[in-house]
């Protein structure tokens, strides 16, 4: 069967790829239980933070030709012991909340910045199941996994599901005892239009420490 998941290692310049864990170092825990909440729009214009930097670096592996207007990206921090977020597909967030309409970016991408037990992540065909924890498919024996690398990339169709799964590289199902190693991964969706509300990092006042 064919692999749904395009993996690519040493993905960003090392020189780029240092500058971002540093500046995450200063970033610190800014915003962490609100990471997924907090996303921003790049539209290709000259880049003003690190993150711009490296989507430019990786446009023409990843857009190639494809019309892509511009890259929707967030910081994805979390403990494989308590993983907080369910399978899903990515999708124009505000517009499904306010109208149902269910649009997906046309490329879904990953760049894993850290190396952490379990945490994989999982990606398939099949749809998210709402009587499963954690809303996992029924199936996952189709699924593609991707362990965390540092500066490892993954990139997938925009239209699939995926998940994380918890510090045993099981299916979430509650918190598990003690404490891990924060998950880092920057998300980067690239859109053939602007999803709904999604400001430039610029015109925010967040995660300034991006700008170093």
């Amino acid at each position: 069967m064919e692999p749904l998941v395009q993996l690519t290692e040493a993905a960003v310049p090392p020189v780029l790829f240092r500058r971002l864990l540093r500046r995450l170092g200063v970033l610190g825990r800014e915003r962490l239980k609100d990471t997924y909440q907090t996303t921003f729009w790049y539209d290709f214009g000259p880049p003003t933070n690190v993150v711009e930097d490296i989507v430019t670096a990786l446009r023409p592996a990843i857009a190639g030709r494809r019309r892509i207007a511009g890259v929707e990206w967030w910081l994805s921090r979390m403990y494989p012991t308590d993983v907080r977020v369910d399978f899903h597909q990515d999708r124009d967030e505000k517009l499904a909340l306010r109208t149902g309409k269910l649009v997906h970016p046309r490329i879904s991408s990953v760049l894993f910045l850290n190396r952490v037990r379990g945490g994989a992540l999982v990606v398939t065909r099949e749809k998210p199941d709402e009587s499963n924890p954690s809303l996992a498919p029924s199936r996952l024996d189709t699924s593609d996994l991707v362990t965390p690398r540092p500066n490892r990339l993954v990139v997938f169709d925009g239209s699939l599901t995926h998940g994380v799964l918890d510090a045993e590289n099981q299916v979430p199902d509650g918190k598990l005892p003690g404490r891990s190693r924060l998950r880092r991964t920057l998300v980067m969706n690239w859109w053939g239009h602007r999803p709904t509300d999604v400001p430039r990092w610029s015109e925010t006042k967040l995660y300034r420490a991006l700008g170093g």
